[in-house]
């Protein structure tokens, strides 16, 4: 049985060298509000509400990371395309150097590297009337330049911090090989293919929406799982609608007999995917 389209991306931990300066960007470029903070964890989010959407995690200074299996980009979805115009104004005017600005004919996108090399895209959906829907239900995308003039247009007001609403519509990932890839979070975690990009890219979704996780072989085909420890994505959530629907995945990965881990305390279900990369799957609370 396929995830209800309720499923969403919970949470992103990144491992980080420097987490002062990792903080002072993602509160003051990127406008995420400090939710909690210990010499172990900073803990972020939007303003006015307490969900946590990125964590970071300070670790030992390694040097140049070697290519591995990991976060592609992280991707905030914004409520409106005003927000998106005032965020695109404060970054142009903070003078942050964004790495592109696409219409990808469901959404309009920014992109931009945090200090320590994790990509980040911030955007938001065009209305689902827009959306390329094929009749066997996959959404297809385009990259096209963003018309950046008409976005900032949509500002009403200086940028406030990341706007309540907003929360973490999509990863998009750089795996080792993408078959094993699809047959994990298509066949096992309950997700549908949405899309194919020729032989370097699918992306997969939960209900009627684009994507909630991409994954790529940019980086190389059988790229080995990034080392422990090592700045960069250290896990990701998902979060199921309901219990039945947590129970359910148990069910596959014990049909399967694919390894995991069950919290007994919260229920989450611990794992990594075909390519190393951590999971945390749980009940949305």
């Amino acid at each position: 049985m396929p995830l209800s389209e309720k499923t969403i991306i919970g949470k992103v931990v990144l491992n980080v060298e420097n987490i002062d300066n990792m903080k002072n960007f993602y509160t003051s470029i990127i406008g995420l509000e400090l939710k909690n903070e210990t010499e172990q964890i900073v803990q972020l989010g939007t303003f006015d509400d307490e969900q946590v959407l990125l964590e970071l995690k300070p670790v030992v200074p390694f040097g140049e990371k070697p290519a591995a299996t990991g976060l592609y980009h992280m991707a905030f979805l914004l409520p409106t395309r005003k927000d998106l115009g005032e965020i695109l104004y404060h970054l142009l005017v903070s003078k942050y150097p964004l790495t592109g600005a696409s219409d990808h004919g469901y959404s309009e996108a920014l992109y931009l590297d945090d200090p320590e090399g994790n990509g980040i895209e911030i955007y938001t959906d065009k209305p689902k009337s827009m959306w390329d829907i094929r009749e066997d239900g996959q959404i297809a995308g385009v990259t096209e330049p963003m018309d950046a003039e008409a976005v900032i247009g949509e500002a009403k007001q200086e940028f406030q911090g990341m706007p309540k609403g907003s929360y973490m519509g999509h990863v998009h990932l750089f795996v080792a090989e993408l078959e094993e890839t699809e047959a994990f979070y298509k066949d096992i975690l309950g997700f549908d293919l949405k899309f194919k990009f020729g032989p370097q890219a699918k992306f997969f979704a939960a209900g009627e929406y684009h994507h909630q996780i991409g994954a790529n072989v940019w980086a190389g085909r059988n790229i080995p799982a990034a080392q422990e420890g090592i700045r960069g994505l250290n896990y990701f959530t998902i979060l199921v609608s309901s219990a039945d629907e947590l129970a359910q995945v148990k069910e596959k990965l014990d049909v399967k007999n694919y390894s995991y881990a069950l919290d007994e305390t919260t229920q989450a279900i611990s794992l990594k995917d075909t390519n190393g990369i951590a999971i945390k799957i749980m009940v949305a609370s």
